[in-house]
């Protein structure tokens, strides 16, 4: 008899809204961020954490892009890479020396780099 703990007989749903909700806080978004994001109601977004509902392909897809990771790591087949993938040698080299950084620079950079990229997202919005 096969036991009902044994991962292979896991609801793979719930790994799925384990893992979402996992990725989503290590981002520091909110559910309602997210949910923005993909242009859903916080509603529907709650209810596929809480493996309620379940997203359809072409949506876990932009949830994979906004969360950048790879649908492979979505769905739990592949593990999160240990540090992000950056293709640009010279932010991976500076990346690894972020924790050298005091506390007080730590938090300026998270200040100017969320700026940088909001301010991306916002040219990107405005040129669609």
């Amino acid at each position: 008899m096969v036991d009902s703990n044994d991962r292979f007989w896991k609801d793979p749903m719930s790994d799925f809204s384990d893992r979402l909700r996992a990725l989503r806080t290590q981002r520091n978004l909110t559910q309602t961020r997210l949910a923005e994001l993909l242009a859903v109601s916080p509603r529907v977004y709650n209810r596929w954490e809480r493996g309620v509902a379940t997203p359809y392909l072409d949506t876990i897809v932009k949830i994979a892009n906004i969360l950048q990771v790879s649908l492979d790591e979505l769905a739990g087949r592949q593990p999160a890479p240990s540090e992000p993938r950056l293709q640009n040698p010279k932010l991976s080299q500076l990346y690894r020396q972020v924790d050298q950084l005091s506390d007080e620079d730590q938090q300026a950079l998270v200040i100017l780099m969320d700026s940088l990229v909001k301010r991306s997202q916002l040219a990107k919005v405005l040129r669609s």
